[in-house]
């Protein structure tokens, strides 16, 4: 590496750190990131990306085994767990190509190896034992984070998994038991479910996908169990003890205690800020709860290091991070009309059998904001684009502001729900009222006319149901 003075340096080139680096060096910043092991992070390599096409396996093989009910006959369906696993790491591997091209296109350095901070304006470059310094005016920290383990529920890699694990099955396990009711632990427990394993999910609160509107989550629950996973609120994983093949759980209900016994077991009870070895000590920079504290422009308490993404505070999502890491970097180079980011701005999604999807406030938070609240609800069952599918189970859930008509939130279960949210995600960053969305003309005969509905019926004027 010929140069090594930069205006910014990025450590980490997951979504929001590639992002940041292409955005600052469109705006004529000397860029370099620094990586580690992937291009593209986490996400691309082991997350986001080879999940959902892991679950598109599924949703195809679901759709195959229901093919009569289309007029379709098919004969001796199954899979080939080895060639589902094959597609999706080079799904992964064709995105990771990408980030390259994308970083080299604009003339990103890219510089190998483990970066750290090394002083005042200075990162350290350590890779096949030997250190380069570079130095920047500015360094952007995105290392995101690592599944998190609890005491006695200790990864295996062999039969207690962490999400890496569970996308790279040796083989199809006949029985899994799903820590954590979150959408990883949603998703894994959709995925394998599809392909025929009894799947058990345990979540220590009273109700699964616990950030979701209590609505949503009570319709996604039975919609689960009646796919046949069974699924434990209230209750914790106290102990997992590895037998001849499987595990056995104990697991613990109201002071009760029982033990049930699985092929495997994926842990997926949250994340932990990547934080180490990155030279904190001695700086500014303050953790918290394994998270680097930021202020609304990424900033962190050490002058010229900024922080984004998993490592800093939730939602952690990629495109948190990507947009974290593009108002970052505009502000830096001074950009007017930079907007910091809006926790309650960003879509939530959970790619599960049904999806789950969701914007703003829920029901209940609003109301504790002491809100006078308007909700409109519409079912798929109401739609016609739904029935033709065959997907007639789900539903839309708008929440109003009453007095002012301001869309505070939007909830929604169902086929391609995830798609549909950045209606309601670009409603409410142009501050639509119920006016706006009223006099919005959906197309028909699609799935969005829904949104439609949902919000005329928080005014009484639902035409369709």
């Amino acid at each position: 590496m010929a140069e090594s003075s930069f205006d910014i340096v990025v450590i980490g080139t997951g979504p929001g750190g590639y992002v940041a680096a292409i955005r600052a060096a469109q705006l004529g910043m000397k860029t370099a990131v620094v990586e580690e092991k992937h291009l593209g992070g986490i996400c691309l390599n082991w997350g986001c990306i080879p999940t959902k096409a892991l679950l598109r396996t599924a949703e195809i093989y679901e759709n195959i085994k229901h093919a009569e009910d289309f007029g379709i006959a098919v004969k001796d369906v199954s899979f080939d767990i080895e060639k589902v696993i094959a597609r999706s790491r080079g799904v992964a591997g064709q995105l990771n190509r990408g980030v390259g091209h994308l970083l080299k296109k604009n003339k990103v350095t890219v510089v190998n190896g483990r970066g750290s901070l090394a002083g005042s304006g200075k990162v350290r470059v350590e890779a096949d034992r030997k250190a380069t310094d570079l130095t920047a005016k500015h360094i952007i920290l995105a290392t995101g984070a690592r599944a998190r383990s609890l005491p006695g529920l200790e990864p295996d890699g062999d039969r207690i998994w962490t999400y890496m694990e569970a996308m790279v099955p040796k083989a199809m396990p006949s029985s899994l038991l799903v820590v954590g009711s979150g959408a990883i632990g949603i998703e894994f427990a959709s995925f394998y479910r599809s392909l025929g394993a009894e799947v058990t999910v345990v979540e220590i609160l009273d109700r699964i996908l616990p950030v979701e509107d209590a609505e949503i989550s009570a319709f996604a629950r039975k919609a689960f169990e009646k796919r046949g996973i069974k699924i434990r609120t209230s209750t914790q994983v106290t102990k997992l003890d590895k037998t001849g093949k499987g595990v056995t759980a104990t697991l613990e209900t109201g002071g009760k205690s029982e033990t049930v016994s699985v092929d495997r077991v994926i842990l997926a009870v949250g994340i932990v800020g990547n934080v180490e070895n990155l030279g904190l000590e001695g700086t500014k920079v303050k953790v918290e709860k394994t998270h680097i504290v930021i202020d609304e422009w990424c900033r962190t308490g050490e002058p010229g290091v900024y922080a984004i993404g998993d490592v800093v505070g939730p939602p952690w999502l990629a495109h948190k991070a990507s947009h974290e890491g593009v108002s970052c970097v505009e502000k830096i180079a001074g950009l007017p009309h930079v907007h910091p980011l809006v926790a309650s701005a960003v879509p939530g999604c959970t790619y599960s059998h049904p999806q789950v999807a969701s914007v703003g406030l829920t029901e209940a938070q609003a109301k504790e904001k002491g809100l006078d609240v308007r909700v409109g609800r519409f079912p798929f069952i109401g739609n016609g684009k739904a029935i033709a599918l065959g997907e007639p189970d789900g539903m839309v859930k708008t929440v109003f502001d009453a007095k002012t008509g301001e869309l505070l939130g939007a909830h929604m279960i169902g086929a391609e729900v995830t798609e549909l949210i950045q209606g309601y995600a670009v409603a409410r960053t142009l501050e639509s009222t119920e006016a706006e969305l009223m006099h919005t003309v959906f197309p028909h005969p699609t799935l969005s006319e829904m949104m439609h509905e949902s919000v005329l019926d928080a005014y009484g004027r639902a035409v369709h149901f």
